[in-house]
């Protein structure tokens, strides 16, 4: 008594409407950040509304200045990315490198008089020493050693930013950025679309960098490290330089976002040099989906955007008329920002960025056994 079974074969290739659609996604994929950047660009000149996610027309000052935001923080947190998603470093004193671009290009301008190209350059210098110099020190140590001299470094910088030492950081109210010193293209809100292209530009600035770093040699030995560090001693690399490499790079980033970032608001403030400004680059980067291209990127704007959003939330009349049960919740935007991470983490581990593959993978059809003949009488 014999039996006949079929060959069991790949169930997407032996689909042909699978196989038709493998190659417009693959094309799609290719291409969508083009087309993203695309529409990136014209967003200033667009009249469209977006009720519920933006206030009043896309191109209005109000929502461009958020826009630029969000681009921003999307690219500190890519920045962030390379210590925690691609090196395995966790650093708690990554906003020192944002505030030192802020303060020192700040400060220069105020103190010496120098205008912005200038003190920007200065501050940007400032930012790769202090990396260089903190990170030199920390990366002496691995593990929870490393994470805690960090916390230690960005907890003494904090504290003498708000000590105000010769009354050069304006202490826990900072300073504003001299308006006669900055290009006049950059000065007043008829002016915000160009510092929306320029947060535009530090992004595509920061996900090149980032690209191009990652698929390097150096970039493969972070992966290295990551997975296990001793490996790659055994094979006679020193992790330190390679950890330090990435330690510095990060910080020009942050440093170089910190200079964006005082052109966007007008001022420095002592709130970019505390611990707690790191811990939100931290939950951007798990939100969007540590160690991934685009993940970083997508937490920073998603986060930047729900935590403008909640405190319009917070404040408005929708939540004043609430019973207490519900209104003492839903006027505090870090519960509820909390509360979202949570549920993120809970049903999308890899983070938000791996919704696209998970909805994928729950519309394709899975393969089901052949089912074997009746045996022959």
């Amino acid at each position: 008594m014999t039996t006949a079974t079929e060959p069991r074969g790949n169930a997407r290739t032996a689909d042909p409407h699978l196989a038709g659609r493998a190659g417009p996604l693959r094309r799609a994929t290719r291409w969508w950040p083009a087309a993203l950047l695309a529409v990136l660009l014209v967003a200033p000149y667009s009249a469209l509304p977006l009720p519920g996610l933006l206030d009043g027309p896309i191109g209005s000052p109000g929502n461009l200045q958020l826009l630029a935001l969000c681009l921003v923080f999307g690219a500190l947190a890519t920045g962030y990315d390379l210590l925690l998603g691609r090196t395995g470093l966790l650093s708690f004193g990554h906003a020192l490198y944002f505030a030192a671009g802020t303060y020192v290009t700040n400060t220069v301008m105020l103190e010496a008089g120098l205008p912005f190209a200038a003190s920007a350059v200065l501050g940007l210098l400032a930012g790769v020493a202090l990396a260089a110099l903190l990170g030199a020190v920390s990366l002496r140590v691995s593990g929870i050693g490393f994470s805690m001299v960090t916390l230690a470094f960005a907890q003494a910088g904090s504290i003498l930013v708000q000590r105000d030492p010769g009354g050069v950081t304006g202490g826990e109210e900072g300073r504003a950025a001299p308006a006669d010193r900055l290009p006049a293209s950059l000065v007043g809100i008829d002016h915000t679309a160009n510092l929306y292209w320029i947060a535009l530009a530090y992004l595509v600035l920061v996900l090149a960098v980032v690209h191009w770093a990652v698929r390097s040699p150096t970039g493969r030995v972070w992966e290295g490290i990551k997975e296990n560090e001793r490996r790659v001693e055994m094979l006679g690399l020193r992790p330190y330089g390679f950890k330090l490499i990435a330690f510095v790079l990060a910080g020009t980033l942050a440093a170089l976002g910190g200079i964006v970032y005082l052109l966007l608001t007008g001022g420095a403030t002592p709130q970019t040099t505390t611990s707690d400004f790191t811990l939100s680059l931290l939950v951007m980067v798990v939100l969007g989906g540590s160690g991934t291209r685009w993940g970083p990127m997508l937490g920073g704007v998603l986060y930047t955007w729900v935590d403008h959003r909640l405190g319009d939330l917070a404040g408005s009349d929708a939540v004043a008329g609430l019973p207490a049960v519900l209104r003492v919740p839903l006027s505090q935007p870090l519960f509820l920002l909390g509360a979202l991470f949570v549920a993120v983490i809970y049903l999308l581990p890899g983070g938000v960025v791996r919704l696209p593959r998970r909805l994928r993978a729950a519309r394709t059809p899975r393969a089901t056994p052949d089912r074997e003949e009746a045996p022959a009488p």
